[in-house]
């Protein structure tokens, strides 16, 4: 089949890695899959002239409402992958939850990433609960061999001649909804009292606005640091060699950066949202942290508990061994592509 995949592909952010893992499997299943992006197209008319120009058989879009809307009304089957916002945010929307409605209600399926997000869709579209299919993300890391840390270190402002050496690493793309800002003086405080402590906040200028809010708060604090955007290669290995991997965010789908770090055997302290609670045990698969002070408490446990340590991370890492297999993945959108014939 030839199928066209619309997604969000701001370079970098979890919807566009999501998009490049399922097109991926699509063509490992023999399928001809072509990824554009939605934010190149105004209108339903758009898609549908690239429709009938490609000769498309069948479509899949990520995110209810920036992939799906744009398929609404559209001659081919479709089928839609929950992005996070659309069902967390964008519901709160009159408007776009008319629109969302209507296109899952056109759609052939729709997979949400955790039951939590397919109950959330359900209460919202109940006539659509039977075509909604959970599968969770399929993770793959892949960290560069010849990464220089201490290059990366430097390139950061960070010190490299203390001795013990505790990076955070917190990777987000800059928008609000990544909150990357929430721990910005709580860690700033605690450097002070310790200097081995750093935080480092790396993803993509989503948001050209906040960006600059964002440079402008870590400028004035100490210990944390804005670091550039790098490809994921670099990033897996950066990620490996930090003390833990942060997320702060108001609302999550699914973190692949929280998923990635487990699979590389990292531990996680993430914000207590029910996107981040539906993967992370607290104090068995992670840390789950309710407000700033509390979450520098339990990044000064994992520190002074090695043992503690070494117990989250082996456990993590089996949960994803079992839960998030990327060839489980594979084989489930092999399946729900026939959907669409």
């Amino acid at each position: 089949m030839r199928l066209l995949l619309l997604a969000c592909l701001r370079a970098r952010t979890g919807n566009a890695t999501t998009a490049a893992r399922i097109q991926n499997h699509l063509h490992a299943a023999g399928h001809i899959c072509v990824l554009k992006d939605a934010f190149m197209y105004e209108s339903q008319t758009e898609i549908a002239n690239l429709i009938s120009t490609d000769k498309f058989d069948g479509a899949l879009a990520i995110h209810l409402y920036k992939g799906g809307r744009l398929l609404q009304g559209s001659r081919i089957p479709f089928g839609i992958i929950f992005g996070g916002t659309d069902v967390n945010e964008d519901v709160k929307c009159e408007e776009k939850h008319r629109v969302m409605g209507a296109v899952l209600e056109e759609a052939r399926f729709a997979v949400a990433f955790t039951v939590k997000m397919k109950e959330l869709a359900a209460a919202e579209w109940p006539d659509a609960r039977k075509k909604i299919y959970v599968q969770t993300q399929g993770i793959k890391t892949t960290p560069k061999e010849t990464f220089d840390w201490y290059r990366f270190l430097q390139n950061a402002g960070i010190p490299t001649d203390t001795g013990s050496l505790h990076v955070f690493l917190l990777v987000c793309g800059l928008r609000r909804v990544k909150d990357p800002l929430y721990l910005v003086d709580a860690f700033s405080d605690w450097h002070r009292k310790e200097p081995s402590v750093h935080l480092g906040i790396i993803g993509p200028a989503v948001d050209p606005l906040f960006t600059s809010e964002v440079k402008e708060k870590v400028k004035r604090a100490p210990g944390v640091h804005l670091l550039q955007e790098m490809p994921q290669d670099d990033l897996h290995a950066a990620m490996k060699r930090c003390f833990a991997v942060v997320n702060s965010s108001i609302s999550e789908g699914m973190s692949a950066a929280i998923l990635e770090a487990m699979d590389l055997n990292i531990p996680v302290l993430a914000r207590n949202i029910p996107g981040n609670a539906a993967i992370i045990k607290h104090k068995e698969t992670g840390l789950l942290f309710s407000n700033p002070q509390e979450f520098v408490v339990l990044s000064k446990s994992l520190m002074n508990d090695p043992i503690m340590e070494k117990e989250i991370v082996t456990r993590a890492k089996d949960y994803m061994k079992k839960h998030h297999s990327w060839e489980g993945e594979r084989k489930a959108y092999e399946n729900l592509v026939l959907r669409l014939q």
